[in-house]
């Protein structure tokens, strides 16, 4: 991990990504960093965009994942979390990875505030991926298997095994996964 010397070389750096960015990509960092500093009981501003971005490998990787090829001037410097992979080429606003190590998202699309643990494997099944709704948590070590539809405000629960759709407002939990309504 850097130094705390190296989160002082962040704030010019921070400074002009906020300058070059496109619109789109700037807002979606800027609605992570609010669900972050919410998450985390602090400011939503640039201290605390610094402080997230040069402590946790985590919330990198969510930046990382807006900026695209654009991270390439301090990917070196601040490395993402590792063994984490989210392969979808539409993440809503508000993306939360808490402790993702050895996790894997590979959905066709994410919705608003999607919040995953580590151990997460959201896999496709032949040439199906699955499609997460809005306000959805997958809890540490569950399975998703491809081709299922998630709903919005969906909870599954540690250990889940989910392998076919889950309605909105809803808690999954087991193995074999059982849908308990809210």
């Amino acid at each position: 991990m850097p130094s705390r010397l190296f989160s002082i070389f962040l704030y010019p750096v921070v400074a002009l990504y906020s300058i070059l960015l496109p619109k789109d990509i700037s807002d979606l960092i800027k609605s992570d960093l609010r669900r972050w500093t919410q998450w985390q009981n602090m400011p939503s501003d640039m201290a605390s965009f610094v402080h997230l971005f040069s402590r946790l490998k985590e919330f990198r990787t969510v930046v990382y994942k807006r900026l695209g090829w654009r991270k390439a001037p301090v990917y070196w410097i601040w490395r993402p979390q590792d063994h984490c992979c989210i392969a979808c080429d539409h993440v809503g606003p508000g993306l939360i990875i808490q402790h993702g190590y050895s996790t894997v998202v590979c959905a066709e699309s994410i919705g608003r505030d999607f919040h995953v643990n580590q151990c997460v494997n959201v896999v496709w099944n032949q040439d199906k991926r699955c499609r997460i709704g809005d306000n959805v948590t997958i809890c540490a070590a569950a399975v998703v298997v491809g081709g299922v539809s998630i709903g919005n405000n969906v909870t599954i629960g540690a250990g889940a095994v989910v392998v076919k759709d889950v309605p909105d407002n809803s808690l999954v939990v087991g193995n074999p996964m059982r849908i308990i309504q809210r």
